[in-house]
């Protein structure tokens, strides 16, 4: 069975990407002298967003799906068992 995409993962992707491009362009353009690296400003705030953008992405689809596989155990009668202690390590 497939599922269709979540569209609640674009709300944390985009707001990651708009503040991040939003940080990356000021922080770069003030520490320039006025007017004189806008593109340089643009340019790290347009590689912040997709940055940000990869890894919140990815962080959340991991949160979703580790959702997903949860909701799956519980329908088929709770949670997997705990871990199996090894006992101390042996050199």
């Amino acid at each position: 069975m497939r599922r269709l995409p979540n569209p609640w993962v674009l709300i944390p992707v985009a707001v990651a990407g708009i503040g991040s491009a939003i940080i990356g362009f000021q922080v770069t353009r003030v520490s320039c002298a006025p007017d004189t690296c806008t593109g340089a400003a643009v340019g790290i705030g347009l590689l912040a967003a997709i940055l940000a953008v990869g890894g919140v992405g990815t962080v959340v689809v991991l949160a979703i799906r580790s959702f997903a596989e949860w909701r799956q155990l519980q329908a088929r009668g709770g949670p997997p068992p705990p871990p199996v202690d090894p006992g101390p390590p042996t050199c």
